[in-house]
């Protein structure tokens, strides 16, 4: 998926910044990343509660093996039935950089060397 699709896609939501990460994309705004792009899917950042609800409009984990474990990810796919709804996707994205926010702020601040 390129930027330009991304751009579409998240238009409603408002401007977005595309990087390339690991194979994929990272969806930015506001300077957080809160989806991103991998195996042709879009993924949001969740928490349990937005987990929950996007689990019950079907959406899935981003999950990947790795050194022979299943590693699971905060990040599910953005649910097909939203996907050609700007409105829809909008709502789902602003809940999402609302987790990002969150979590960046859960943070500890690190300290820089004198």
């Amino acid at each position: 998926m390129d930027a330009e699709a991304l751009a579409d896609m998240f238009a409603a939501f408002g401007p977005i910044r595309v990087r390339p990460m690991f194979g994929g994309q990272g969806i930015y705004a506001d300077g957080l990343m809160f989806a991103l792009v991998a195996f042709d899917d879009v993924y949001l950042k969740t928490d349990v509660d937005l987990a929950r609800r996007l689990e019950a409009e079907g959406a899935r984990p981003f999950v990947y093996e790795a050194r022979g474990r299943t590693i699971s990810m905060g990040y599910w796919t953005l649910p097909t039935e939203r996907i050609d709804d700007p409105e829809a996707v909008a709502e789902v994205a602003r809940l999402a950089l609302g987790v990002a926010r969150r979590a960046a702020e859960a943070k500890p601040v690190k300290k820089r060397g004198l």
